[in-house]
């Protein structure tokens, strides 16, 4: 029976009506458009992400996904790590592998065996990797229930997992299987291996880097770029989780039941302050009078500014603060993105003239009147701030651009102290199933646009990949730059901010576009325990600044 459907074949493709043979698979579909730029590795059917292997049953408007959107990309990457995995076991036996978190843009995972992982057995991993890509073997889908999967994940030693499945408000489990070797994941998948061509191994350091296409070129691998500071943030990240006992999901739900997690709130806390009085210690033992501050969406960028300044206080040296958003040009001056909308997040929005002179004449003791901008009419307003810097007096600067050397570039360098802050998550679900920094982020903006700019979670998601293509261009790659990273995760935070989220996810309809992403925030967020009390949060915390009480913001 011929049923009637409305296809979308790509982003900003308008729907065309057409019909096809009830009972066709996704897959099958795709495969009929021979033109398309991109391999589809999934569909949006009614809203909501569907495997290839799903078949039409009744008329639904279906979009294509390819590696472009976020939840493609996620697919992707599941997929190909379950190939890694299982070439893993078929070459080097049952050995313990970590897939720890994103870095030089790929996955940083670490391999267990006995003697450290040498580059040639890296290599026979990878050929093994295009073998199993070669033979287009299927993945194979399973839901077990609770009772099913603690016997299998005790019969495969997966203590974390077994761990994190006690807890969890969850009562069916995903696994996939490759040839007979099977694991949990709780994303969906690509319908067989073909599909996850584009990949490279790579021995770094302690372990092997598992990378794969940006959504920017869905087609080739990215330039590697060696991030040292990266790396070595997520090591202190990581050894900051084992000092409070928590390295995966399961664990920190078992402090939320046993009211452990309080302390955990305290030490947590008390990690940031720390390294927050350690970077002020640097700027004022190497005389860093421009302190620039830079991170994407939602990193907490005001609430660590202000408890910098408090910590340079603490060190006898009192510091102006100041924002690059006052030294936006005139609107009309304002340049215009790809859709003919202005583009406030492009370095050309400022007036980088006006700021580098303003900067200088402070650093040379001159009066100078800082601007305010006014965003209801567009301009900037002169003669409310005349301030003039005192010797040796830093200033503290806040903004997108303070990393990329063409908004300091007449300043001079030995003048600059860099910092880099973004929350760089950690804790994962388990050892194979990692959560994205971007989706903390996500959650964050989400709780803060709902709590004090009256914006739906709808609105937010709709944002989110614009915010993400401002940060793929005028953040991330300057932040080789920083001096510093300052990783503003918290170890509990996700379960605080579900508390807020999850009723804002559930009101987003089928009907609406953003379901789908919504059904993805809130399946691995079923996964956590909520912290319900979070009233021991102090009001300086940086996760205060998204879901209320901070005395800063």
């Amino acid at each position: 029976m011929e049923i009637k459907i409305k296809l979308i074949t790509g982003p900003r493709e308008v729907p065309v009506e057409r019909t096809t043979a009830q009972g066709t698979t996704l897959e099958s579909l795709a495969e009929e458009y021979k033109d398309l730029p991109f391999m589809v590795l999934a569909a949006k059917v009614d809203n909501k992400i569907s495997e290839l292997t799903k078949k039409i049953e009744r008329p639904c408007t279906i979009e294509f996904l390819d590696m472009r959107s976020q939840s493609a990309n996620l697919i992707y990457q599941s997929s190909l790590s379950l190939v890694y995995l299982k070439a893993i076991r078929d070459v080097l036996g049952k050995v313990s592998v970590g897939i720890e978190n994103s870095l030089n843009k790929g996955l940083y995972t670490e391999i267990r065996t006995p003697e450290p992982i040498t580059v040639e057995e890296v290599q026979q991993v990878e050929k093994r990797m295009h073998e199993l890509v070669r033979k287009d073997i299927p993945f194979v889908r399973e839901v077990l229930s609770r009772e099913e999967t603690l016997k299998v994940l005790i019969a495969d030693g997966h203590s974390e997992k077994e761990r994190m499945l006690q807890r969890s408000e969850a009562d069916k489990f995903p696994f996939y299987s490759l040839e007979g070797f099977r694991n949990f994941f709780y994303g969906l998948m690509v319908p067989s291996t073909r599909y996850v061509k584009y990949f490279e191994l790579r021995k770094y350091r302690r372990g092997v880097l598992l990378r794969f296409p940006h959504p920017s070129e869905p087609d080739k691998l990215p330039p590697f770029v060696d991030e040292v500071l990266l790396y070595q943030v997520f090591g202190e990240t990581k050894t900051w989780d084992r000092l409070m006992g928590i390295s995966f999901v399961g664990e920190l739900n078992e402090k939320i039941e046993s009211g452990e997690y309080k302390e955990i709130i305290q030490i947590s806390e008390a990690l940031h302050e720390k390294k927050i009085a350690q970077i002020a210690d640097m700027i004022k033992e190497q005389k860093k009078r421009i302190v620039l501050i830079s991170g994407p969406s939602s990193s907490g960028k005001t609430t660590f500014a202000q408890r910098l300044i408090i910590q340079l206080r603490v060190n006898g040296l009192e510091p102006l603060y100041l924002g690059t958003d006052d030294y936006f040009v005139e609107r009309c001056q304002t340049p215009k993105d790809e859709n003919g909308e202005p583009n406030f997040e492009d370095i050309t929005a400022l007036d980088v003239d006006l700021f580098n002179r303003d900067m200088n004449n402070l650093l040379n003791g001159e009066e100078v009147d800082i601007p305010t901008f006014d965003f209801l009419n567009g301009t900037k307003v002169f003669g409310k701030r005349i301030i003039r810097a005192k010797k040796g007096q830093p200033i503290v600067i806040e903004g997108i651009h303070g990393l990329n050397r063409a908004l300091t570039t007449e300043i001079d360098d030995e003048e600059k102290f860099k910092i880099y802050i973004s929350p760089l998550t950690q804790l994962n679900i388990d050892e194979h199933n990692r959560i994205p920094t971007t989706d903390a982020r996500m959650l964050r903006r989400m709780v803060r646009d709902y709590q004090f700019r009256g914006h739906s979670a709808q609105s937010t998601i709709r944002s989110w990949p614009k915010v993400r293509k401002g940060e793929d261009k005028n953040i991330f790659p300057f932040n080789g730059e920083a001096d510093v990273f300052f990783n503003s995760v918290h170890v509990y935070e996700l379960a605080v901010l579900k508390k807020y989220a999850e009723p804002l996810l559930r009101q987003i309809t089928r009907e609406e576009p953003e379901y789908s992403e919504a059904v993805r925030m809130l399946k691995f967020l079923q996964y956590f325990k909520t912290i319900e009390d979070d009233s021991i949060i102090v009001n300086n915390s940086i996760i205060r600044e998204f879901i209320g009480g901070s005395i800063f913001v």
